[in-house]
């Protein structure tokens, strides 16, 4: 984003960004990262090699002066899957293998288990596994590409009915809504890329206990904004690359959710100049 003194921006009443006339395109220039107020890191999965190459020419920019946001070391160090395990008071059983043969004895013993790759989003490539599930053998073949690739493998947690609630951080604080995503008919993911419905709800005393626990060690890496998926009372995800639902909490609460990052931004923007 442009400074904010750049007469890109055009303020309305009380300071907010005014609808839809808040910004002009002006002609296309090639300009140093470092002379934007910020620059917002937000690029879906998957985690592949080129978005890999982008965190390493971003962590360069920041040695030059950029302020990126979510850091770009942060996104390496957080793996959205992997992270989870910082937080083993929060989390259903898990394991993370390549191994087929871990993964049907984690079946055998937790009877229900979903496993999904650790590199994508919006529910893609995520399976639930049953005992006597007769495509259990191709189905582990495909997802660990014959044991050359590493998944996780969770407990079912039939609280998914309920919802996969998306909890927001912004800053370390939680936006005071989340979204439960409900699966569809038949469906086990309740991603809305995958059809689920998002229903927003006042975050539960479980919801506030995962937030305030790792919202301060999140804000302290980097990461500016975050979301949590949970379901249930267990933490299953920590989403740094691009969290979505504010929209569709802003819609159903009222809550200013973009106002509140802008706001948070805007802060860690001036906290930085100030050190600099």
């Amino acid at each position: 984003m442009p400074p904010m003194d750049s007469p890109l921006y055009q303020r309305g009443a009380g300071g907010d960004l005014a609808g839809a006339g808040w910004f002009e395109r002006g002609d296309t220039a090639w300009l140093d990262l470092a002379w934007f107020d910020a620059v917002i890191m937000r690029t879906d999965p998957p985690f592949d090699q080129a978005y890999l190459y982008a965190t390493w020419l971003l962590e360069m920019a920041e040695r030059l002066g950029a302020r990126v946001f979510n850091r770009p070391r942060a996104l390496r160090d957080f793996n959205e899957k992997l992270a989870i395990a910082r937080f083993p008071q929060f989390i259903a059983p898990t394991l993370v293998t390549c191994h087929a043969d871990l993964i049907r004895a984690f079946l055998a013993e937790q009877g229900d288990i979903i496993v999904k790759p650790l590199n994508a989003m919006g529910g893609a490539s995520v399976f639930r596994l049953r005992p006597e599930d007769a495509n259990l053998g191709a189905i582990l073949e495909t997802i660990t590409h014959y044991g050359h690739e590493t998944v996780m493998a969770q407990r079912y947690l039939p609280e998914i009915r309920e919802g996969d609630k998306r909890i927001l951080l912004i800053a370390g604080e939680a936006v005071p809504h989340c979204l439960a995503r409900i699966p569809a008919e038949g469906e086990t993911r309740g991603n809305l890329a995958a059809g689920g419905t998002g229903v927003a709800h006042p975050l539960s005393p479980r919801d506030r206990e995962i937030a305030s626990t790792l919202g301060p060690e999140l804000k302290a890496a980097g990461l500016l904004l975050v979301g949590l998926d949970v379901i249930g009372d267990c933490l299953t995800e920590v989403n740094v690359t691009s969290p979505t639902c504010f929209q569709e909490i802003t819609q159903q609460t009222g809550f200013d959710v973009a106002g509140m990052f802008m706001d948070a931004l805007e802060q860690e923007v001036g906290r930085a100049l100030r050190i600099g």
